[in-house]
């Protein structure tokens, strides 16, 4: 019974880890984030984006609900501009068993032996999200979140939203 609840726990603790989105960010030490309240997106940045348009949706349509709740509104006018890009890499996953244990092998029946090697591959996914200056047209902030892809579409809304707002969480620096 034991041994269930520590599987179960351990699973658990595998999947969550599995969730999390990892953020960087840096800034201008000079900009005034106060004069910041309008935003609109870098047409180009986002038709470089070298993701589905599906994606990119999402990716936007998770900004537009993100930036508001950071004091900002949509404009044709605006005082930033975001740049958004993307990198998707296999993050290969290497798991040593080490230890002696029981061991069965095809002819060769029961017996004692040594662990074993197991290796994983998984999408691992970075968005770099940029706010430039809109009258200077320099980079004034820049977040960039790491973590695992999706390739479940039921999930991908939820998790390119947890990409976004785990980024923004960031935003305004905290200038010091």
């Amino acid at each position: 019974m034991k041994l269930i609840k520590l599987l179960s726990v351990l699973g658990f603790f595998i999947l969550t880890s599995c969730s999390s989105v990892y953020v960087n960010t840096d800034y201008d030490k000079k900009a005034n984030f106060e004069n910041y309240k309008t935003y609109a997106y870098n047409k180009i940045s986002v038709d470089k984006l070298e993701i589905s348009d599906l994606d990119k949706k999402r990716i936007l349509y998770a900004l537009d609900a993100a930036m508001p709740a950071k004091g900002f509104s949509k404009s044709e006018n605006p005082d930033v501009l975001i740049n958004i890009f993307t990198k998707e890499r296999e993050r290969v996953n290497v798991y040593n068993n080490m230890g002696w244990g029981p061991v069965w092998g095809w002819g060769m029946g029961w017996g004692m032996g040594m662990g074993f090697t197991q290796t994983t591959t998984t999408p691992e996914g970075t968005l770099y999200i940029d706010i430039v200056d809109a009258k200077t047209k320099e980079l004034v902030w820049q977040g960039i979140g790491t973590g695992y892809l999706t390739t479940n579409f039921e999930k991908k809304d939820e998790r390119i939203a947890e990409f976004v707002s785990k980024i923004l969480e960031k935003y305004p620096p905290i200038v010091k």
